[in-house]
């Protein structure tokens, strides 16, 4: 708030008649004042090095807010470990009174502590950011429905973890049963299906906080740090979100996101359906079978060997066959562009497809002349009936391959006339517009020509009469 507490220092030297009046209407309490009031047709004197001060908090404040998301998506990834670890451990390591399962659940809760005030961090640099940004002094001005919204349900996400262990130690040590058979999450069997129903909610639920990824990628992308980037975006109305950043690593390195991404969906998806089908003890809870399993959803092959159980696993493979129908349209696009030719192959490839139609139109034009030879030489001579019409025949083939090279050509000439790209017509267009140009000064030079040629004609003309009129007076003085 360097920045804010610099603002109302300097705003605070304005006329002592509205300060006064500000203050006897705010009971004599200046702290409230958070919008500078001047005499009316009057504005604020600028202070010098405001300017660089403000540029100076900008970068500091950016700064500030990629080292906070980077610690925010790394506490958020850690938190997703953490429950991972207590949902593979659990099975095997509880007994009655451990205190295993709670102290990693402990853990995830802590995790997610230190990730809900990092959040709001993050916040509350991206509310300096905007203060700064539109030069305004109340933070309240940027706390919009929109960002409330966003806010709440950040949190909302961020806030969901298992919780299940705290009640099943507290079951444990207040009962005397026997020794409860092992469960999937650290929830005993007596504990009812709700709340082994709401652990496993809860822990897939955690992948949400996932969403920190994309702000990570757009405040750490070159593309947002580039001062060039932001120049021409601004210049051409682009803003720089994570669809745009998205779009440009799409661009530069397509099989490289997408093979990340698919990978990445692939190991996640399948351990979230182990978890869904670790409960009904069939092979869909080993992971080797749910990986097999997502393969062949995500391919969209279905074999029918192996079928989700529960409504948890087939929710799961619903989405993972969305998700893959969506990205085999992306594979298909992107193998697509890898195997089309460029521009200079497109002109190399048409140039000599069309030398070779050229070549094949004349000689099929030579054929027909040759054909229209034997068949005038076949009447000339009477011969036998059948090799005129053999001759006949070959003509109208000849003719047929002919007018069939000749569309085949104009055609390839069209397309390759819809291959001249934007810059080339622009290239033309400023040559034509350079050579108007030329003319046109060529065209007004000869204009200015000929009107001093007709401006020295008239004085000539002038001068002659002139001389006439003298000569007349001189020879008949009676003349006037």
């Amino acid at each position: 708030m360097e920045m804010t507490n610099r603002s109302l220092h300097g705003d605070s030297k304005v006329d002592c008649v509205s300060c006064d009046g500000l203050i006897n209407r705010n009971r004599g309490d200046s702290a409230d004042v958070s919008v500078p009031l001047t005499l009316p047709g009057k504005r604020t004197a600028h202070m010098e090095g405001d300017d660089l001060y403000r540029l100076r908090d900008r970068k500091l404040l950016l700064e500030d807010k990629k080292r906070l998301c980077a610690w925010t998506l790394g506490t958020a990834v850690f938190g997703i470990l953490l429950m991972i670890i207590h949902a593979e451990i659990c099975p095997y390591v509880y007994t009655p009174g451990s205190n295993i399962a709670l102290i990693i659940n402990c853990s995830i809760s802590l995790s997610t502590g230190c990730l809900l005030i990092l959040i709001i961090a993050f916040h509350y640099k991206d509310i300096q950011l905007f203060i700064i940004d539109h030069n305004q002094v109340d933070w309240r001005i940027a706390m919009t429905s929109h960002r409330i919204i966003v806010i709440t349900l950040e949190l909302l996400v961020c806030v969901i973890h298992p919780v299940g262990s705290y009640w099943g130690v507290g079951l444990h040590v207040n009962s005397s049963s026997t020794v409860p058979t092992p469960s999937p999450l650290c929830v005993s069997s007596h504990h009812g299906e709700t709340l082994m129903d709401m652990e496993l909610l809860l822990s897939v639920l955690m992948f949400l906080r996932l969403y920190l990824v994309h702000r990570a990628i757009l405040l750490h992308s070159k593309v947002l740090l580039s001062a060039s980037y932001r120049s021409i975006g601004s210049l051409n109305n682009i803003n720089f979100t994570f669809r745009f950043v998205l779009k440009v690593l799409m661009n530069k390195h397509p099989a490289r996101m997408l093979l990340v991404f698919i990978l990445f969906f692939w190991l996640t998806v399948s351990w979230m359906l182990t978890l869904c089908e670790r409960q009904t003890k069939e092979s869909t809870g080993h992971m080797d079978t749910a990986l097999w399993l997502i393969a062949i959803t995500f391919l969209t092959v279905g074999y029918g060997d192996v079928a989700p159980k529960t409504n948890c696993g087939k929710a799961v493979c619903l989405f993972t066959g969305v998700m893959g129908v969506a990205c085999t349209a992306m594979l298909v696009a992107i193998v697509t562009e890898k195997l089309a030719l460029n521009k200079g192959e497109k002109h190399v490839h048409f140039f000599m497809m069309d030398i070779q139609i050229s070549k094949r139109i004349r000689h099929a034009a030579a054929n027909v002349l040759r054909e229209c030879w034997l068949l005038h030489r076949a009447n000339v001579t009477k011969g036998n009936r059948g090799e005129h019409r053999k001759h006949q025949r070959c003509l109208l083939e000849a003719i047929r391959v002919f007018r069939h090279l000749r569309l085949k050509q104009r055609k390839l000439r069209d397309y390759v006339s819809e291959m001249v790209d934007l810059p080339k017509m622009q290239m033309i267009m400023c040559d034509l517009s350079a050579n108007w140009n030329n003319s046109y000064r060529e065209l007004e030079q000869r204009i200015l020509s000929m009107e001093q040629k007709l401006d020295e004609l008239s004085r000539c003309f002038q001068q002659t009469s002139d001389l006439l009129s003298q000569v007349v007076r001189h020879r008949n003085p009676e003349i006037r």
